[in-house]
């Protein structure tokens, strides 16, 4: 899981565009092809960088001629895997309402689309994992498919990743049934991609075995208190004096 200090300051992320984050120029309408290109490098090589993202929203909102809804949803579609941070949501917060073109050349996608990128945030938000897989495979999320997270360099591996975080903190044992609906894999796939990831599987129970990891181990506790006599005088005189 990525740490609060890589998530704010990702080692990837360039001088140049450093600077562009943290400094005036943030708010500099020419900078913000240089924020694009950078966006589409994050596409292309799996790195993610929320805080040069919202920096392309808010200059949207500053610059609405320069608004690219292309733009905007990929940024949302890289966010959809940084769960549990908020990424999704703080990207949302900076959309302004627009109305839908009336070019009949050009159409505006994100109001179809926007509506499923919610949903799909949601269903892994509440891992609902199934029920996600489902719909990002359905009719309604084939425009998403073949026109922009075809181009998303290991955005299902990503998702899935989601999924393992959630998997590890609630579970010692999972069915393979249910870990492959969970993952969207099976078969062959599903046993490379377990034992990639440490699992143990038991072929004669269909069982997935998990390794112990601080989340998936109960462990009780005993609480005491330690209560001196003069506090415990104190109360019965209280009590007595009520």
């Amino acid at each position: 899981m990525t740490s609060a200090t890589t998530w704010a300051t990702p080692p990837t992320r360039t001088e140049l565009i450093e600077n562009l984050v943290s400094g005036v120029d943030r708010y500099n309408p020419s900078n913000v092809g240089i924020l694009e290109d950078y966006l589409y490098h994050q596409i292309r090589s799996e790195e993610y960088d929320c805080l040069a993202n919202l920096a392309i929203l808010k200059l949207y909102q500053f610059n609405p001629d320069l608004h690219n809804p292309d733009v905007v949803i990929n940024i949302l579609i890289k966010a959809l895997a940084a769960l549990p941070f908020p990424d999704f949501n703080l990207c949302i917060s900076l959309l302004d309402e627009r109305p839908v073109t009336a070019n009949p050349d050009e159409p505006d996608p994100l109001p179809s689309l926007l509506p499923v990128l919610q949903s799909l945030h949601n269903l892994l938000q509440q891992c609902r994992f199934p029920a996600f897989w489902t719909l990002y495979r359905s009719e309604k999320a084939e425009s998403l498919r073949d026109n922009y997270t075809v181009e998303v360099v290991g955005f299902e591996n990503a998702v899935r990743e989601v999924v393992v975080r959630a998997v590890k903190a609630a579970f010692q044992r999972i069915g393979s049934q249910r870990l492959s609906s969970y993952l969207d894999l099976s078969g062959e796939e599903l046993s490379a991609y377990a034992e990639k990831l440490g699992w143990a599987f038991d072929a004669s129970t269909g069982v997935v075995l998990i390794p112990p990891n601080p989340d998936n181990q109960i462990e009780s506790t005993v609480v005491q208190e330690n209560i001196q006599l003069p506090q415990l005088v104190k109360v019965i005189t209280h009590a007595q004096a009520a």
